[in-house]
């Protein structure tokens, strides 16, 4: 019950990996413009980077592999011709937009001495795999997008991709993959792209309905100023020592927690809301060694917002349409309390993100310059479907974030074994780590 990962016995700190080339990937066409970007767009100036590991195919070996990705990048540039372009600050206005210009995404191929079977458990993060996806982040001129093919000696490979978090949000980087998928394939897109950032402006004049505490203003220069790319950060990324550990929660321990939250007849039981509140009182009551139980503790996760505005958002909406909803209670209520009680109230968070509470945040977000504002954060890769994407060598054997440790972002991901149940990366100070332990298997127990 709530195993814990065992960190292998050995990490290849090395994957020996050749540059075979690196170069850019201009669109078929240019139609120089600048894009508008969100004001939920505006604060995700960061790169996400994903890792995608196939066994070999004998009929797709890596070299084919590559060239077809390759090819398809450069088709892909014509619908998704932002990626070809550059982040920058219009000074007049203040505000990050994307310079559709064909300055290029950058492909890069190459070749590692490594067997796949050599990295061993590929669910547990191995500080090499930083190498699966070429640092190429230079300030004045970053490109947006990168894919790398790195074929290992045994026949398969990873496919490692960077964007800019401002060009896509979880759902529609999934979408990105299928289209990826369809045209290696030589077949239409599986979804035509809807690019129009448009439709999440903030309202003329902005109207600020709703109290919102899970937003932090900040201290910003002035609009003709470029603000430091530190600021970018959602969170405070003080450096210090941190343990990290995955724990799995197998589909059974998730029935068993559904079930002890069935008590509470209001509470919508999904894995997702039961896992959260789990996670969320481990957390909040490792915090401190005196465990203040008055101390309010405040979660934050992310809600797509597509279906939830009026009109709805399109499926194929390509920019970041997930806003921060909350949950806050004392550490008290965290502790004693039952955990059916937690989840209603993290289904409450939910539920209060409907058009005009999200249009509320995003006219905050013209208003003032901030990010969000809690204890930590849980971010779900747990239902994204990357590892379902079926291209033509295949679905891949994993697929996951290249992760950072950070104790104030609890990752959820995919489980290689048990479909339905899920990993839970957390990063804490040592001392944190071993009553959070303690906590999460007493919970699961009670």
């Amino acid at each position: 019950m709530g195993t814990l990962y065992k960190e292998p016995h050995h990490l290849l700190q090395d994957l020996k990996i050749t540059v075979k080339e690196k170069c850019l990937i201009f669109p078929p066409k240019v139609t120089k413009k600048s894009m508008f970007l969100s004001n939920i767009d505006q604060v995700l100036n960061f790169n996400v980077e994903t890792l995608h590991f196939f066994q070999s195919n004998q009929d797709f070996p890596p070299h084919l592999v590559s060239m077809k990705l390759k090819k398809t990048l450069e088709k892909l540039l014509e619908p998704y011709d932002f990626l070809a372009g550059r982040l920058k600050m219009n000074l007049e206005t203040g505000r990050f937009e994307i310079d559709c210009n064909g300055a290029g995404a950058v492909f890069v191929s190459g070749f590692s001495e490594c067997r796949l079977e050599e990295l061993g458990d590929l669910v547990y993060p191995n500080p090499a795999f930083g190498q699966l996806i070429i640092n190429n982040s230079d300030k004045e001129d970053s490109p947006l997008c990168i894919i790398q093919v790195t074929s290992f000696s045994c026949g398969g490979f990873a496919i490692g991709i960077s964007t800019n978090h401002a060009t896509f949000d979880g759902i529609s980087f999934k979408k990105f993959l299928e289209n990826i998928a369809a045209v290696a394939a030589d077949k239409p897109l599986a979804v035509t792209p809807c690019n129009d950032r448009q439709l999440l402006a903030a309202r003329s004049p902005p109207r600020i309905t709703f109290p919102h505490p899970e937003l932090l203003k900040l201290n910003t220069p002035p609009s003709h100023q470029q603000p430091d790319p530190a600021a970018a950060a959602v969170f405070d990324l003080t450096k210090e020592n941190l343990d990290f550990k995955i724990f799995r929660l197998t589909s059974a321990d998730i029935s068993d927690l559904k079930e002890k939250a069935k008590s509470h007849p209001g509470a919508r039981v999904s894995g997702f809301n039961v896992v959260t509140a789990h996670i969320w009182r481990c957390k909040a009551l490792s915090y401190d060694e005196n465990e203040d139980l008055e101390r309010e503790s405040r979660i934050l996760y992310a809600v797509n917002i597509r279906p939830r505005l009026k009109p709805p958002l399109p499926d194929s909406y390509t920019g970041n349409a997930v806003l921060t909803a909350y949950a806050s209670a004392k550490c008290k209520e965290l502790k004693e309390g039952p955990v059916s009680r937690l989840v209603e109230m993290i289904v409450a968070g939910a539920k209060r993100m409907d058009d005009e509470y999200a249009r509320s945040a995003i006219d905050w977000g013209e208003m003032n310059k901030g990010f969000p504002n809690g204890e930590f954060l849980v971010s779900s890769w747990w239902k994204l479907g990357f590892e379902q994407v079926v291209y033509p060598w295949g679905s891949p054997a994993f697929s996951c974030p290249l992760v950072y440790h950070r104790k104030d972002i609890i990752l959820l991901f995919p489980d290689t074994v048990d479909r339905e149940g899920v990993n839970v990366l957390v990063a804490l100070p040592p001392q944190q780590m071993v009553k959070f332990q303690l906590l999460f298997k007493n919970f699961l127990l009670d």
